[in-house]
């Protein structure tokens, strides 16, 4: 359930994407009764994706980048979305001639006749294009705290998200200056002034409410 979880977004992500550029596509071709591809196939490429996703994901180095400006993890990553999932297309299309009988010595002939270079660099192009969007997005909300940026994008209105930005700014100065004044065991001390001021401080914090919605 969790590879599912991890996998599911970059699938939906890139069956939207492949589907939008075939349908464009196609409707360009339309007038040269050509078809570039169906929507169908768009779908199973996003689910080689999502696998390719899974596999990267799992690379010892593939976080290597995380605490650099947000431009480097972005095309680190993107690069390496786009190679993982350019071998997974290629093994994937080897792997079934193998299975439908074929042999290891009838692959270069297999990949001569069958394998559309022109087409499969199109795709992959677009895969790299996409996978700096969905690297970009996914930064993004790693940066911002899991799921604020969900909550930027379609719960908070921009005076009401500024509001609470401000309400946890001054919570937190008033909690590094009571830091300040105060020493480690007066913070743990529960009969303090200073452990319950704390714990006020961070209970408004935590509990702060979700800002009211516009009827």
């Amino acid at each position: 359930m969790k590879e599912v979880k991890e996998a599911l977004p970059p699938m939906i992500f890139f069956a939207i994407g492949f589907n939008l550029i075939v349908l464009t596509t196609n409707l360009i071709l339309r007038h040269y009764r050509l078809q570039f591809a169906n929507h169908l196939l768009a779908t199973t490429a996003a689910l080689i994706v999502g696998k390719a996703v899974l596999v990267a994901n799992a690379l010892p180095f593939f976080h290597r980048f995380d605490n650099a400006p947000l431009i480097k993890p972005v095309l680190f990553k993107s690069s390496i979305y786009f190679l993982a999932t350019a071998a997974a297309r290629i093994l994937e299309r080897l792997i079934e001639f193998l299975i439908h009988g074929g042999t290891a010595r009838g692959l270069p002939e297999y990949v001569t006749a069958n394998f559309i270079w022109g087409r499969f660099l199109a795709v992959q192009i677009w895969i790299a294009v996409l996978f700096l969007i969905y690297t970009f997005i996914t930064e993004l909300n790693r940066l911002f705290g899991d799921g604020e940026l969900s909550r930027i994008l379609f719960t908070w209105h921009p005076t009401e998200l500024k509001s609470a930005r401000r309400r946890k700014i001054r919570t937190l100065t008033t909690l590094a200056r009571l830091a300040d004044a105060h020493t480690v065991d007066d913070l743990r001390n529960p009969a303090t002034q200073a452990h319950a001021e704390m714990i006020a401080l961070i209970g408004s914090l935590a509990k702060a409410p979700s800002p009211s919605r516009r009827t």
